[in-house]
């Protein structure tokens, strides 16, 4: 059902069939929220637009939530990325210029917060409105269904974009529920952690005792810990040269100032990102409300816009207190990526490990004589391109079809070639400081011997450097992106499991309500008495997302649910 609103708060609405084609007559309504809510609950049909930020906070706003959509902005991106179009404008506006052939706009006009054109900004924007705007909507939907229709997997790319859309809807009605967020607590912790709240403009107490003790520590010189520069001549004057003053660095050093900048460079970061002032601004009404990017990340990982929702510090987790009478349900994936490497791979040996409770473990008993940290380094580095010697050596031998999987991804990138999640995401080409960089170095050959023989300089660097680089990228994208397919077919599926469309669930009063979703976990908020069910639904989700997104494969994918009164308590 395609659909577009007005300034005044009417609309257009027009049945499409699933390849685009109009099947009814244009409707025009008075009242768009009230024909989309009348319509949803009549038939439930999947709801065509221009963006679901652009449209969908409204409806929600007014008690409406919808089932399905078909975002057509960020569909367009998952299709240009496709085919190695990244970077490319994909707007509404810019998906209908290049439809029709005209100039394509960029996506930089202007609009809310999110920097997407608002709702009624087609002028700005040089689209059509009334009639015209939906015969728009229809025929860029249209074309992109058989964009769709065209591609390798198109089963698999269409389950990406209908699971991008349903996450899209869900972001929109996480920042409207919003997590529940306790500013009391909040600021005990910060007053346990920091010392009492200082004056604007002011160090905290705990931060202010730090440097001193910091300067007090290179003898008195009056060191400012905030400064590199002047911490690493301050290691330098004390006889220790350092590179950086990042913690890996710092914690190889014997010096006892070691540990104070250690404690002040944690502090200063929490006081920095969630102090004070983010509390102020981003917790009202006992709710914190991030502004979720859906696939803000090249993997297909959510960002958010300010407030680091993806990043709440654990000791921060405590101010995340359910409402009296709720709790938490927290569904966490467990060692989800090498469980992932393992689905896309076949590998039956990586699966036989996964199928148990810790897959490390079971690596390690394997192949690693019992030894589950040396079993994890070789799986992470085989993974991320780090080096592990002969634990990979080990690696590669027990389990050559997951370590090939990931070498071949590696050689694509390294010959600037592209990479995919298993629905479909696309890795980004290669930049143009990459082009230019190999290009200088004589560029990827087919024969790699060779032409590292031929491009070698005595006493320079390595001249595949940036190629080797952009593998260790694609090695880790294939797995990454895939996980990231799992977790947003997870979402959709646990939204719907919950029954929140349209609040049509068997609780309409008080009905479970998804909170936050960071990267492998969801969060559910509901009353106590729903907890039971709510904990089977997300772990009946987990196995749905497995069969969706991997098919018939052996490999499990373990959810750890909790039900917590305190989102501290999960883990």
């Amino acid at each position: 059902m395609a659909v577009v609103v007005d300034g005044a708060g009417g609309g257009l609405l027009q049945a499409v069939a699933e390849d685009g084609t109009p099947t009814g007559p244009v409707e025009p309504v008075r009242d768009a929220v009230v024909a989309v809510a009348e319509r949803e609950q009549a038939e439930r049909p999947r709801w065509v637009w221009t963006a679901t930020g652009q449209v969908y906070p409204k409806l929600v706003r007014a008690g409406v939530r919808v089932d399905r959509c078909h975002d057509l902005s960020l569909a367009e991106g998952i299709l240009l990325a496709a085919d190695g179009r990244w970077g490319e404008p994909r707007s509404f506006a810019a998906a209908l210029a290049r439809l029709r052939g005209l100039p394509v706009p960029d996506d930089t006009s202007p609009g809310p917060r999110s920097g997407q054109p608002s709702l009624f900004e087609h002028d700005l924007l040089g689209l059509p409105d009334g009639a015209e705007l939906l015969d728009a909507v229809v025929a860029v939907h249209a074309a992109q269904q058989q964009w769709l229709g065209r591609a390798e997997h198109p089963g698999r790319l269409g389950l990406l974009v209908a699971a991008e859309s349903a996450g899209a809807l869900a972001a929109v009605e996480m920042a409207e529920v919003g997590l529940p967020w306790r500013p009391d607590v909040h600021d005990a912790v910060l007053t346990e952690l920091l010392g009492p709240r200082p004056a604007a403009g002011t160090p905290p107490q705990r931060l202010r005792d730090l440097a001193g003790r910091i300067d007090a520590a290179f003898g008195g010189g009056r060191v400012n810990a905030d400064s590199p520069a002047q911490v690493l001549r301050a290691f330098a004057g004390a006889g220790l040269p350092l590179p950086s003053t990042r913690s890996r660095v710092l914690r190889e050093v014997d010096h006892p100032a070691v540990p104070l900048l250690l404690a002040y460079k944690e502090l200063s970061r929490l006081h920095a990102a969630y102090g004070w002032s983010w509390l102020d601004a981003w917790v009202a009404g006992g709710r914190f409300r991030p502004e979720y990017v859906p696939g803000g990340v090249v993997s297909g990982r959510w960002a958010t816009r300010g407030g680091g929702a993806l990043q709440i510090p654990h000791a921060l987790r405590r101010a995340v207190v359910a409402d009296p009478g709720w709790t938490f349900v927290v569904g966490d994936a467990s060692q989800l990526e090498p469980r992932v490497l393992a689905a896309l791979s076949d590998d039956l040996g990586l699966a036989r490990a996964a199928a148990g409770g810790d897959l490390y473990a079971a690596l390690a008993a394997d192949a690693f004589g019992g030894d589950r940290a040396r079993a994890k380094t070789a799986l992470l580095a085989a993974m991320y391109g780090g080096e592990a010697g002969q634990l990979m050596a080990v690696l590669r031998r027990r389990f050559p079809a997951a370590v090939g999987y990931l070498e071949a991804a590696a050689r694509t990138g390294e010959a600037g070639g592209l990479v995919r999640s298993r629905l479909g995401r696309t890795s980004p080409p290669p930049s143009a400081a990459w082009l230019a960089a190999t290009a200088r170095a004589g560029g990827p050959e087919p024969d790699r011997a060779a032409w590292l023989a031929a491009t070698a300089r005595p006493g320079g660097p390595e001249p595949d450097r940036a190629a080797r680089d952009r593998g260790r990228f694609t090695r880790n994208f294939v797995v990454q992106a895939s996980a990231a397919d799992w977790a947003l077919v997870l979402l959709a599926a646990v939204r719907r499991c919950l029954a929140v469309p349209g609040g049509h669930g068997p609780h309409p009063d008080g009905r479970p309500q998804l909170v936050l979703f960071q990267h492998d976990e969801v969060v559910v908020h509901c009353r106590h008495g729903h907890a039971g069910w709510v904990a089977d639904a997300v772990a009946e989700a987990a196995e749905e997302s497995r069969r969706l997104v991997f098919g018939d494969t052996a490999v499990r994918f373990p959810l750890t649910v909790a039900t917590v009164g305190c989102y501290a308590d999960a883990k």
